[in-house]
This record gives structure tokens, C-alpha cells and sequence, in this order.
């Protein structure tokens, strides 16, 4: 088993472990936004970069593989700097009012939300296309958490995919059909592992807009199917009568 340096503290591990898991190992915190525990990860967002002695790039910790002897810095100025950097153009871009969790991550590398603030925010409309969920990709950071979990991750329906190139990329449906016209199947993981508030329930988008859970279960609420009445005393025995000639013809 390799044993390398995190932080100038040591650290043994098995074979394959990622950097990312051997920090968590001795309770090292590296920052991640597109990880999830139960996603394949991928390393997009490149908050969990760090400097690895001998190397000449920022290194993300969550794909790579710990090594003999490897030494690690996890808030080395290089990182640091990096990471603010990558946060102050994601607020510069995207609607990150309800990134709890990044926005904790903004103040904490002091990120200043105003030095690209000549640049172009991602604008998208609302989808409300189906009685489950709200999608308003405004909020989305191409972190692909979605995508995985409709996929190989977890469901197998692959009903949504990256569309589009460079800044027009963002999440969709094949042809741009709607959820209902797609193979998924409302299972709401995709909700579940959504960072940014881009995936929601609709019953919490429209709690959050004002309205009552009364007026909800009333918009919300089918009509009932109306009950059949009672077959009249004719109508049983003109029934009656015609299976009894259907009898009578098969004998």
C-alpha cells in the first residue's frame, strides 16, 4: 500500500485510491462540486485541484490515483488561487441563489463576485413540462451529476444529455422534447443530486412562489372519474336474456 504526504501529514492507503479519498482519510477537506459518493467521478469542475510536488499542473483530486511518496498541498497559494478564480466566474455567469453549499465555498476563498462582471450570464428559460419537476437551467453549472444518474450511475433511462457547444452548452432532451415525450421515468434522482436548485420538485417551486399548499393540491389534484351508476332491473334482465341466447347458441 502507498503511503504519501498530505499536508506534510502521512498517510497509507490501498492501491487506487484517488487523492481526494486519502485527504478524506484523515479528515482533510477538499472541496468538491461535481463529485457525488455515488456518481462516476469525472473531474469537470476542477474545484478539488491540488498541487502535487513534481508536477507541473494542478492536479484534480477525485480521478487522480494516490502514488508512493507523493507529496500534496491541498490550500497552497497555487490552489487558492485557482479555486477563487474558478468560483468568481461561475458567479459572474450563473444563478447561484440557491448554491447553498458554493456560495459557503465563495465566502470562505473570499471569491469576489465582481471581478468579471462584464461578462455574459447564462440566461435560460423555465421548463415546467411535467407534473413532477421544475428546470431551470439558469441555475445549472454543467456539473453533469444529472446526467450520470439518468445513465449508467444509477437509472439507465437516458432521457437527458449535454446539448450544445462552448457557452451555448446546457442540459437537455434529445430533439428538445419535452420530459413527458422522453424515456424518463420521474424517479427524481436527478432532483436529488442537483447542487444548484437547477432540478426542483414542483411542489417546492411553487411553495417558494407564494402559493398555499391548498391552492397546490388544487392545481395539482385529477378529476375524479365519475362513478358508473346502478344498471337498472331492465337493463339486468335484457343482459340476463342476451347471454342466455349466447349459451343456447354455443350448446
Amino acid at each position: 500500500m502507498p503511503t504519501l504526504s498530505i499536508n506534510d501529514k502521512q498517510v497509507t492507503v490501498p492501491e487506487n485510491t484517488t487523492i481526494l479519498k486519502a485527504a478524506q482519510s484523515i479528515k482533510t477537506d477538499i472541496p468538491t462540486i461535481c463529485y457525488h459518493d455515488h456518481c462516476t467521478a469525472n473531474g469537470l469542475c476542477r474545484m478539488c485541484v491540488v498541487e502535487v510536488e513534481g508536477q507541473r499542473l494542478l492536479q484534480a483530486s477525485c480521478v487522480v490515483k494516490v502514488s508512493e511518496g507523493m507529496n500534496v498541498h491541498t490550500r497552497s497559494e497555487k490552489v487558492e488561487r485557482a479555486r477563487r478564480t474558478i468560483l468568481e466566474m461561475m458567479q459572474s455567469a450563473i444563478d447561484l441563489s440557491e448554491a447553498e453549499a458554493i456560495n459557503l465555498m465563495a465566502d470562505d476563498y473570499e471569491a469576489d463576485e465582481t471581478r468579471f462582471n462584464h461578462g455574459k450570464p447564462r440566461t435560460h428559460p423555465i421548463h415546467d413540462d411535467n407534473p413532477m419537476f421544475i428546470r431551470d437551467y439558469s441555475k445549472c453549472i454543467l456539473c453533469w451529476r444529472c446526467v450520470q444518474v439518468c445513465a449508467d450511475d444509477a437509472q439507465y433511462a437516458y432521457a437527458i444529455n449535454f446539448s450544445g457547444r462552448g457557452f451555448e452548452t446546457s442540459i437537455g432532451t434529445f430533439f428538445d422534447k419535452g420530459m413527458t415525450e422522453t424515456t424518463c421515468v420521474f424517479c427524481g434522482q436527478c432532483v436529488g443530486v442537483c447542487p444548484t436548485g437547477a432540478l426542483k420538485a414542483k411542489r417546492e417551486f411553487l411553495l417558494q412562489d407564494g402559493l398555499t399548499p391548498d391552492e397546490i393540491m388544487n392545481m395539482t389534484r385529477g378529476e375524479r372519474r365519475k362513478k358508473r351508476p346502478k344498471a337498472s332491473a331492465e337493463e339486468r334482465g335484457a343482459l340476463t336474456e342476451m347471454i342466455e341466447k349466447l349459451d343456447g347458441k354455443r350448446e
